[in-house]
């Protein structure tokens, strides 16, 4: 399955903010003193109620709750606190990430992670069930879930998660923190999540490499080539398609061995899109060779990479594979290598893309790839005045990534679309845009 981008939304809630004199005269919530309650389901109770409250003095009543001695109050008040979403809660969600139940540890992180992401864990014990489950099963499908450019993230849950990571206690935990930091962009976690990866939990080392390739700190990308000889199967081809997204090029001979002498599907199409990602120029001739294969996902890798190399000589055995490729996915690649390698005669294709209903994650996919390049950046601000909302909106998020010091008048004008959802997006590109500029003067 081919890696999407998926941009998360930072959420910051504006509250009022109460003077001294008005704090005084504040009447106590009363679901604050039924905390104290000799009935467990009163304090649950309670404690859901303070969550709903929005009430800035609920944090501290909350906290007090932590060592509640029912692990379902416990919960509730995990789901209060995130509930709240005040940064004062932070710290208490990072003590509950040390409890001696391994659910309640499991939830504070997602609770953590989610005050940055907005994905927060449903409130009740049914729903923390399902979402139990359904992360259970999904453990092996790629999460690109992570926070915007600029956000910054509170040194306490950073180390919280760190220490998770570390002493979870419960593979459970580990992985769910091993995500948090991926999700968080957690760069000063990367030595421990090198050393994740090499461990003998492969689910966990598998989340490892997938916050490795969120992050991607490309000084841990050496460090994952011995990977490619893991006793799992699943390990070593994710780390194949890591160490592409890291830049590792001294993976490349050993991994067009794999892809030339192995015979398992699964494992070659992974060395090959981890190939592709490296666009190493070495490579040429294997992905000429593969761009007529009779395998789709071979030739989508195939003609990403010759993109990627910057070889122009390229364009003529894509334009010839654009002509007679039949399957839409497959086209688009072969699209994005074409517009990579300075051609513009798909760029409105790539565009349109972005209202596919099957493929606009991979058409916004390829366009922040190629407005990473400042040359290219200009040529998308033309279609922000698309008749087409979902252009506008979506080619807003694109800049989320990529956005310079040009993008800043036209993702001003667009900040004023009339189209909320475009409008929203736009403020959006603009903050991480700034967030950018400021850290990268």
């Amino acid at each position: 399955m081919r890696r999407h981008l998926i941009f998360a939304i930072s959420f910051f809630i504006l509250a009022p903010v109460l003077t001294a004199s008005a704090r005084a005269y504040q009447t106590p919530n009363p679901a604050a003193n039924q905390l104290k309650s000799s009935d467990p389901d009163v304090r649950a109770k309670a404690a859901r109620e303070l969550g709903k409250s929005g009430d800035f003095s609920a944090v501290a009543a909350l906290k007090g709750a932590l060592t509640d001695p029912d692990v379902k109050v416990r919960r509730e008040v995990v789901l209060a606190l995130a509930a709240l979403h005040k940064a004062a809660a932070l710290e208490p969600l990072a003590a509950a990430s040390r409890d001696s139940d391994t659910d309640i540890r499991d939830l504070a992180i997602q609770c953590m992670v989610g005050y940055y992401t907005g994905q927060v864990p449903e409130s009740g014990v049914t729903g923390f069930m399902k979402k139990n489950v359904h992360r259970a099963k999904g453990l092996i499908i790629s999460d690109d879930t992570r926070i915007d450019p600029g956000v910054t993230v509170d040194p306490v849950v950073l180390a919280a998660l760190q220490n998770d990571l570390a002493e979870g206690g419960s593979s459970d935990v580990q992985r769910e923190a091993a995500r948090g930091l991926g999700t968080l962009m957690a760069r000063q976690a990367v030595p421990d999540l090198v050393k994740t990866a090499h461990g003998s939990d492969f689910d966990l080392a598998r989340q490892a490499l997938n916050s490795l390739a969120k992050i991607k700190d490309t000084s841990a990308g050496p460090l994952l080539i011995d990977l490619l000889d893991s006793r799992s199967e699943d390990v070593e081809r994710d780390a194949a398609v890591t160490i592409g997204i890291l830049q590792a090029h001294d993976g490349v001979a050993k991994m067009q061995l794999m892809f030339q002498n192995g015979s398992d599907r699964k494992t070659k199409e992974k060395v090959l899109q981890g190939l592709a990602y490296l666009g190493d120029p070495a490579s040429i001739p294997l992905f000429i060779q593969e761009l007529w294969s009779a395998n789709k996902s071979f030739r989508i890798s195939a003609a990403e990479g010759l993109g990627r190399t910057g070889v122009k000589e390229n364009v003529a055995e894509l334009q010839k594979a654009a002509t007679a490729e039949k399957d839409a996915e497959a086209k688009l690649a072969i699209q994005f290598a074409l517009t990579d390698l300075g051609t513009n005669e798909y760029l409105d294709t790539l565009v349109e893309g972005l209202t596919s209903r099957l493929h606009a994650d991979t058409a916004e996919t390829y366009l922040v790839e190629l407005s990473r390049n400042p040359e290219f950046l200009p040529k998308l601000y033309p279609y922000l005045n698309s008749n087409d909302a979902t252009i506008r909106r979506k080619l807003a998020v694109v800049l989320v990534s990529t956005g310079d010091k040009t993008s800043i008048e036209p993702l001003q004008k667009l900040s004023h679309d009339s189209n909320n959802d475009v409008a929203a997006a736009a403020l959006r590109a603009l903050s991480a845009t700034r967030s950018r500029l400021n850290s990268n003067p």
